[in-house]
């Protein structure tokens, strides 16, 4: 009991000396600013009570180069619309109805070369991102 009792009265006494820190703030910083830095630009200083965080920027996306440029959307991961247009197009080629690329019906030839020019715009556009 008198050990508990000892304990109890030196924690007190133990408290001021942890605040004899000069780098302590009472208070929190006035301002945050976050700052995106282009290589060979260097971080402002802080100014007063403030805070100044600089990161790097690589190129105006902020999502990861690794999670760009993956190709098509995974069917899973479709929305449902898209998926819906997909299903309404498979549909659509295999009945034979007019702009389809398809022997039965009669616009099969204008759907050969609507098809012809979609994969040519698909094509240059890969070719455009470096695909």
């Amino acid at each position: 009991m008198i050990l508990l009792l000892a304990a109890l009265l030196a924690a007190p006494a133990a408290a001021p000396a942890q605040q004899a820190d000069d780098s302590y703030q009472a208070e929190p910083p006035q301002r945050i600013r976050s700052i995106l830095i282009k290589p060979g630009e260097e971080c402002p200083k802080a100014e007063g009570n403030e805070v100044v965080v600089c990161a790097p920027i690589e190129s105006p996306y902020r999502v990861p180069l690794a999670l760009r440029n993956e190709g098509p959307i995974k069917p899973k991961n479709q929305a449902w619309g898209a998926r819906a247009l997909a299903l309404d197009e498979a549909s659509r080629r295999a009945s034979g109805i007019p702009d389809t690329c398809s022997p039965i019906g009669t616009g099969g030839q204008t759907g050969c070369t609507l098809q012809l020019i979609q994969q040519w715009q698909a094509e240059r556009a890969a070719k455009a991102r470096g695909q």
